[in-house]
């Protein structure tokens, strides 16, 4: 079955993209192959974290360009220089267009650090999302992994997971306890579960040899 190709978005430290790299090395992604890291911020570390997996990298910066449209169609063909057919947003920190998500649909994904409908959409990023959640008192939290369309966190869900929240949580350490324990599992997990049934949809490789001879 010949395997998806994969794009991930980055804006910073790239532990998410970390996690994506270490899954697909031990066997966790196997219908799919990260062939592009892209990254809005030049100095990002993810760009260090690609090129140390051999991944191929490219930039486009969001202050170079001349508005929102310039900066989609840079990505967009970088996208279509790398054949990607799954983006994967890991701590992108730019909103895209309707026009970019649909013509994407179901092929871009994001992971959210909440249990979506819970602190999600505009503002909602980052440290903020887990000072709303100790603010608010909930008892548990956790991440999401979802499907983006034009709304901000309000594509469909494909996973969460959740954790109970400690008594003496900060945002700091509440943070680092749901990416390890959730963000960096589901991503990896429904990241194998998309290219999956992308590439179930691909015409067999075999057949196609045939037909060639």
């Amino acid at each position: 079955m010949l395997k998806t190709k994969i794009a991930v978005l980055v804006s910073g430290g790239g532990t998410n993209l970390q996690a994506l790299i270490d899954a697909q090395r031990i066997g966790k992604i196997k219908s799919g192959e990260i062939a592009l890291v892209l990254s809005s911020n030049p100095t990002a570390f993810a760009l260090s974290r690609a090129k140390n997996a051999g991944i191929p990298t490219v930039t486009v910066a969001r202050k170079k360009c001349k508005d929102s449209a310039e900066f989609e169609e840079k990505i967009i063909k970088a996208l279509d220089k790398y054949g990607a057919e799954i983006i994967v947003l890991a701590g992108f920190m730019s909103i895209l267009s309707a026009d970019f998500t649909k013509k994407y649909e179901n092929r871009i994904i994001n992971v959210h650090p909440s249990l979506i409908p819970a602190f999600c959409g505009k503002g909602f990023y980052g440290l903020a999302v887990h000072e709303a959640a100790l603010s608010y008192g909930v008892k548990v939290t956790g991440a999401t992994v979802h499907f983006v369309n034009e709304i901000p966190d309000g594509g469909k869900i494909i996973s969460q997971k959740a954790i109970k929240v400690n008594k003496d949580d900060t945002p700091e350490s509440l943070q680092k306890r749901v990416m390890r324990m959730c963000e960096w599992k589901i991503l990896p997990e429904a990241c194998e579960k998309v290219c999956a049934d992308i590439a179930k949809s691909k015409p067999d490789e075999k057949q196609n040899t045939r037909k060639g001879k």
